[in-house]
């Protein structure tokens, strides 16, 4: 198949970036829970990781419209870069960028499911219904049915050790939620693009979706970086990979420096 007829104008390493993950996305379709478990990224303590999921899970997404703005967006700006940069220099920058983004996110999730571990452990030395509320709403988005009739029990016999020993498998529930949740997308490494655009084009004026306003490239870089440390911080846990995100952005500010003192490494 000449690939050359398929988006035609846009360079080979953005081409095939592009389409590498359409064919992701339609097979994962047919066999999602398959695809999920082998190539999204989990926790490393997850029994479900795998080191090749810090690269693969780039190329998993989990609906039509998160691979179609990650798509549109690596389109719109990494075939400029590599035009500027050529084909492997563009590689390793996208591919660096999105592993740092892994790293972040992931180091992230460990410190909030650390977090976890600690207040199970105090929870368990002193069980009580506030304490075990204040828990599960703390760090469980939508308790189930159950958890919640559980709970509504255990307020009416706080002493109960049948309640009372129930706690550490509730502690450990949540913990293995935690560590089980998938991530999937290529934003860390989109973010990274959009960041290397807006240092190398930052007087560029762009426009936007919502609102249509024109703004130029360094201020939009600046703008989608503080939305996502602030919402990183306000949502933990939150659905959406801020952290990762803003992992793309930090490790793609790294590498440009680097190659900006070793000059001579250009590829």
């Amino acid at each position: 198949m000449n690939t050359n007829r398929i988006l035609p104008n846009t360079p080979p390493a953005v081409r095939g970036l592009l389409i590498a993950n359409v064919i992701m996305f339609i097979l994962s379709y047919f066999a999602k829970d398959t695809f999920m478990r082998y190539f999204a990224l989990y926790q490393p303590t997850s029994d479900y990781f795998m080191p090749h999921q810090l690269i693969t899970h780039l190329f998993m997404h989990g609906s039509i419209t998160h691979i179609f703005f990650n798509m549109f967006a690596l389109w719109m700006f990494g075939r400029i870069l590599e035009q500027v940069w050529g084909s492997k220099r563009f590689l390793i920058y996208y591919f660096v960028t999105g592993l740092g983004a892994a790293l972040l996110h992931t180091l992230v999730n460990y410190i909030e499911i650390h977090s976890i571990t600690e207040a199970g452990k105090a929870l368990m030395n002193t069980p009580s219904p506030g304490l075990l509320e204040d828990f599960v709403h703390k760090y469980l988005k939508y308790p189930s049915t159950e958890l919640t009739e559980f709970m509504y029990r255990f307020a009416e016999k706080p002493k109960d050790p049948d309640y009372t020993g129930t706690i550490p498998s509730i502690v450990d529930g949540i913990i293995n939620l935690k560590e089980n949740i998938p991530t999937v997308g290529a934003s860390g490494a989109v973010y990274g693009v959009l960041l290397a655009f807006g240092v190398l084009f930052p007087n560029t004026e762009l426009m936007l979706l919502f609102p249509p306003i024109p703004i130029k490239a360094k201020y939009m870089v600046i703008g989608y970086a503080v939305i996502e440390l602030v919402l990183g911080l306000a949502s933990p846990g939150s659905n959406i990979a801020h952290f990762a995100h803003l992992g793309g952005m930090i490790f793609g500010w790294i590498l440009l420096k680097y190659w900006n003192t070793n000059s001579r490494n250009f590829y």
